[in-house]
């Protein structure tokens, strides 16, 4: 049975480090998880932890043996809202772990890696489907690490098209409005910039000064859109008309 709703979401940070499981009642570690808690947190027998179904629950537990038990009521976490998210083009080496595991840091909900006209990147069937596992994989370890009860979306890689389709969706892009939860997702482009079809027809916003690499914009876009939903900034106040460079 659920417990209280939290409005902000927090998981408490003196109850153990948090693991993702799917039955909150029935908890089962994956190996990996196992492993972490085990050989790197080096959590024991009798030892406290949270865990968190990745969906807004949470509730405390500790290890008996080789299995978590949970010792405390569910704990629901209201969802923030609106859902906000990012998409960013495919760049080069370690670059999109990066900005998976931030974003997920500061709480975006949805991320899209989209193969747009101009990206260097391209990832055949198999790459892209391996990067997916290997991007949800990030993104499980910094939620955990962050202490969020939520996994954010990390889709496959999209098109253009239908990362651009998604709901408020704006391009990053020099001239653009201030970041505003009325474009609650934010396209950040490749390293040779929009192409003009891409660019022509939709809405714009800015990021800030400065040039930005395209795995920064990424994380600006989503600090932005976090800090506005969360209060911590207020819309209304001009931009500055400046682009992220991607290299």
């Amino acid at each position: 049975m659920a417990g209280p709703s939290l409005p902000d979401g927090a998981v408490p940070s003196d109850g153990g480090p948090l693991a993702f499981v799917d039955d909150l009642d029935r908890p089962v570690l994956a190996d990996d998880d196992h492993h972490h808690l085990a050989r790197v947190r080096r959590v024991r027998d009798g030892e406290a932890l949270v865990l968190a179904d990745g969906r807004g629950s949470w509730r405390p537990a500790r290890m008996a043996g080789a299995t978590p038990e949970p010792v405390g009521e569910v704990v629901v976490a209201a969802p923030p809202a609106p859902a906000i998210g990012v998409g960013f083009a495919l760049v080069k080496g370690s670059k999109p772990e990066l900005a998976v595991q931030k974003l997920t840091e500061l709480g975006v909900d949805r991320i899209v890696p989209f193969a747009a006209a101009r990206s260097v990147v391209r990832w055949d069937a198999a790459k892209a489907a391996a990067a997916q596992v290997r991007l949800a994989k990030v993104a499980r370890e910094a939620a955990a690490q962050s202490r969020r009860p939520w996994l954010p979306e990390v889709a496959e890689v999209a098109t253009f098209a239908v990362a651009a389709a998604e709901p408020g969706a704006a391009l990053a892009e020099r001239g653009g409005e201030p970041v505003g939860l009325h474009h609650p997702f934010v396209l950040v482009g490749p390293e040779g910039g929009w192409s003009d079809d891409e660019r022509d027809g939709r809405p714009h916003v800015a990021l800030g000064p400065g040039v930005l690499r395209a795995e920064t914009a990424a994380i600006v876009a989503g600090a932005l859109l976090v800090a506005l939903r969360a209060g911590v900034v207020s819309p209304g106040r001009e931009a500055p008309r400046v682009s992220g460079r991607r290299s």
